[in-house]
């Protein structure tokens, strides 16, 4: 079952499932909550990825900076985004984030992984820009929506090396 908008402002009032957010009248949607622009990061090298993870690198980034108005100016390419939300999964829940309308009518999209029941931090994903043209997202735009699904509760939560991530 997908959460409503009900079920979820509960949830962030309740238990903090989602903090850190601009406005939550604005960001809770009927199925879903926005998630909002907090960083750009640029790939500065390469990455590795294994069966194990004994031999994973993670491409290093370089946090990009805004013009004198607050905008990211983005080429066609990709992109590393910082969300200013921090997401704090309940062991009965999953959520998967999609890119809003706006940003895939302006040829960009939010790639992403699973927010696993027990996960807690500050999340990032990947924003791949197909416009030739670019795009420019202002500081705190709202670019991906987080849905949430419920599932039966789970032994053990998310422990891998991304658990509290950008918490300060």
């Amino acid at each position: 079952m997908i959460l409503n908008s009900r079920q979820i402002k509960e949830l962030i009032e309740t238990k903090q499932l989602v903090s850190g957010y601009i406005d939550l009248q604005t960001q809770l949607q009927p199925a879903g909550f926005d998630l909002s622009l907090k960083e750009v990061h640029s790939f500065s090298g390469d990455g590795a990825v294994d069966y194990t993870n004994k031999e994973r690198k993670i491409a290093p980034t370089n946090q990009m900076l805004q013009d004198a108005d607050g905008w990211y100016i983005l080429d066609k390419g990709c992109y590393m985004v910082v969300y200013n939300e921090i997401v704090k999964m309940p062991l009965n829940l999953v959520a998967l984030a999609r890119s809003r309308s706006t940003v895939l009518r302006n040829a960009a999209a939010v790639e992403t992984a699973v927010w696993d029941p027990g996960y807690n931090g500050r999340s990032s994903s990947l924003f791949v820009v197909d416009n030739p043209s670019g795009i420019r997202l202002k500081q705190d735009a709202r670019i991906a929506q987080l849905v949430f699904f419920t599932m039966e509760d789970t032994e053990k939560g998310y422990s891998g090396v991304y658990q509290n991530e950008r918490i300060k």
